[in-house]
């Protein structure tokens, strides 16, 4: 099953959960609420995003005299998108990001040290990745994912208030209730969310990562280049928002075992394990 197949299956189970606990736990109304709420937060951050991460890690732009400037000029050329705007992040942990809510509002950063560590070739490899999420339109995929699995957090939540305080529904939908099935849907509703969530933006990364190499036209720059930034960001970690985390090309914070279900990225060896399979 392709990447794309696997996210709109991953989105529709998640709508269909937010449907499923829609009415048993927070209403109509409360539903309604929670995803006017949830659309809100996230379309003011998928229009202003590439405004404010840019500004939070003190990206500065640069020109065509540069070396990453004429990177992502032939690329793009390459990809037929529009050209982003090109930024330099002074930070020397080795990282780099795209954002942008379209090709034709994009921009694509790269960390110092990034510029630094790796050659031509493999930091090729990298802007490869970014500019095929600016091809993908992840960030629209990403703004919906966190739409949908805010909605299911604010609505089990609410349902949560309602069972302390004895509100949300009627005497007769409170009569006929399951309150053990109740307390554990509101507990693993949000888990399940966040679960999809992490797994959307995991099967785009591996999409970007194949997207990448054919841009590239080789998966072994990008392959060497996630081995020595992940190396190398161990040493020098990057001071990343947790918010914005699930942006850059390596995720700045790692964890093992049940803790990379929540993960926004796939391991470094997988990644690398499918880049060189052709998968």
């Amino acid at each position: 099953m392709s990447s794309g197949l696997k996210t709109a299956l991953l989105l529709g189970i998640m709508s269909g959960l937010l449907l499923a606990i829609g009415g048993g736990l927070g209403g109509q109304a409360g539903l309604t609420i929670a995803f006017v709420m949830a659309l809100g937060m996230n379309g003011f951050s998928y229009w202003f995003s590439d405004k404010m991460v840019l500004r939070m890690y003190k990206a500065q732009p640069v020109g065509e005299d540069h070396p990453l400037y004429r990177i992502v000029a032939r690329l793009a050329q390459r990809a037929d998108l529009p050209m982003p705007k090109v930024y330099v992040i002074p930070d020397q942990s080795p990282n780099a990001f795209a954002t942008g809510r379209d090709p034709q509002h994009a921009a694509v950063a790269a960390t110092e040290g990034i510029l630094r560590l790796l050659p031509e070739a493999e930091l090729e490899g990298v802007i490869a990745h970014e500019l095929t999420h600016v091809k993908h339109r992840d960030i629209l995929i990403s703004s919906v994912a966190a739409t949908l699995a805010a909605t299911i957090m604010f609505t089990a939540r609410m349902a949560q208030f309602a069972a302390i305080f004895g509100g949300g529904g009627d005497s007769r939908d409170r009569r006929g209730s399951n309150p053990i099935a109740l307390l554990a849907t509101i507990i693993l509703a949000p888990i399940a969310a966040m679960l999809i969530q992490m797994a959307i933006s995991r099967q785009r990364e591996f999409a970007a990562d194949r997207g990448g190499a054919d841009l590239a036209g080789t998966p072994t720059g990008l392959a060497n280049a996630l081995r020595h930034i992940e190396a190398a960001a161990k040493q020098i970690p990057l001071a990343a928002s947790p918010s914005t985390a699930h942006m850059f090309i390596i995720q700045p914070f790692t964890g093992g075992g049940l803790m990379s279900l929540f993960s926004s990225h796939p391991s470094t060896e997988a990644r690398i394990k499918a880049l060189m399979e052709g998968r």
